[in-house]
């Protein structure tokens, strides 16, 4: 297998891709009702994780018509610099070689992730859930025919069908290199993928997002980010979880009940810290911990707080490092408050449901990250590289 493939290659892969997806369109939602109908849990965000309907065909399409019309990211001139002795220094951008990506139930990361860790160079092993093999299988098996029609061996593609044990025995002693590894999931799969590698691990996708209802907020505003946030697709790391409101916001009692009710007419069961309870007779959390809480769930907490800097504590203490925003009208308060929060990404006046490679104008993504190294935030393809020095010289010694 050759350590690059060409830009043109890559290309031609991902577009030959797309048509197949198109042509195997039916076949591929048949398949993944078997995955449905075995799926014996009562997860309703991972069942719709699972689901391939056309919508998530449309879009695995476009991403990779997408990509394939993007620049190359591997090769790009990042610095240039010349010696005194002459000797001409270049650091560019550069695969990382082969990258793992386990992830739970979603069919789509197959294709989207797949196909950012492809056209940036990379070989890619994947490790999909045991609930969607059928579905995943499907697509690796036109991955693999878009791979041999363009004179590509499928090894560039690989599938790793193993139950816990064998991925955990893997991950500790790899059976062949791997530079890099990416999970996408709950807190179980990330925590389990970062006890047992043995290379570095980029952690993806633990949301608890935070709106914070500011004293100076547009209440309409307010009452439809939250409703966004929590509704439109509960399994996902960018919905909403919490919300603090500010106890100076004028009549805030009346602003919160109103807040119940319509939360309660998409069935989102409601908690409160005490004031917030007693204000609106929601039931009162149970304990502090759930603050820390992400639900993948119609379930949200809600509290109050007397002040900005309270809010930004309490964000901070237990947010998952995603995604937070104000709603206020006050753009000083808000660029404050943007500032000291410590998450991926921050918004005023926005539904934390944009933080995603696609809203945000990558093209896409491989995951969210939630830490601070190597890419923060969403990893499009322009961020899944590494850096290599290249120095040319004439004999220089030193």
């Amino acid at each position: 297998m050759n350590t690059l493939l060409s830009i043109e290659k890559r290309n031609a892969v991902l577009s030959r891709m797309a048509e197949l997806l198109e042509q195997e369109r039916a076949n591929l939602k048949s398949i993944n009702q078997q995955d449905l109908s075995n799926y014996s849990g009562d997860d309703l965000a991972m069942e719709k994780r699972l689901l391939v309907n056309d919508a998530k065909v449309d879009a695995m399409i476009l991403s990779m018509q997408q990509l394939a019309s993007q620049e190359d990211p591997v090769g790009v001139e990042r610095f240039h610099f010349v010696h005194d002795n002459g000797l001409k220094i270049t650091n560019k951008t550069a695969a990382f070689g082969t990258i793992m990506i386990i992830y739970e139930s979603r069919p789509d990361v197959t294709v989207e992730a797949g196909g950012i860790a492809f056209k940036s160079g990379n070989k890619i092993l994947l490790k999909g859930g045991k609930e969607s093999l059928l579905s995943n299988l499907k697509i690796v098996s036109l991955w693999h025919q878009a791979l041999e029609e363009n004179e590509i061996s499928k090894d560039w593609v690989e599938y790793l069908n193993y139950n816990r044990a064998e991925t955990q025995a893997f991950l500790e002693n790899p059976t062949q290199k791997v530079d890099l590894i990416v999970p996408r999931g709950g807190e179980q799969l990330i925590a389990f993928t970062k006890k047992h590698a043995t290379c570095p691990v980029i952690v993806s996708g633990r949301g608890n997002n935070f709106v914070y209802v500011n004293q100076e907020a547009d209440l309409k505003k307010a009452l439809d980010i939250i409703i966004n946030g929590k509704t439109t697709n509960i399994g996902v790391c960018n919905a909403l979880d919490k919300v603090l409101i500010d106890t100076k916001l004028p009549n805030w009692e009346v602003f919160a009940k109103q807040l119940v009710t319509e939360l309660q007419k998409y069935k989102v069961e409601v908690l409160g810290d005490t004031a917030f309870a007693n204000a609106t007779q929601v039931p009162v959390i149970p304990n502090e911990e759930i603050w820390y809480e992400e639900f993948l769930n119609y379930k949200i907490v809600i509290g109050i707080v007397n002040s900005d800097e309270e809010a930004i504590a309490k964000i901070n203490k237990y947010c998952g490092g995603h995604s937070a925003s104000i709603i206020t009208q006050n753009d000083a308060v808000a660029q404050g408050f943007m500032d000291s929060i410590d998450s991926a990404a921050v918004y005023q006046n926005a539904s934390t449901r944009f933080t995603d490679g696609g809203q945000f104008g990558l093209g896409g993504e491989l995951a969210i990250s939630t830490d601070k190294l190597h890419q923060r935030g969403p990893i499009g393809l322009q961020h899944l590289v590494t850096n290599k020095w290249y120095i040319y010289g004439e004999g220089q010694i030193r």
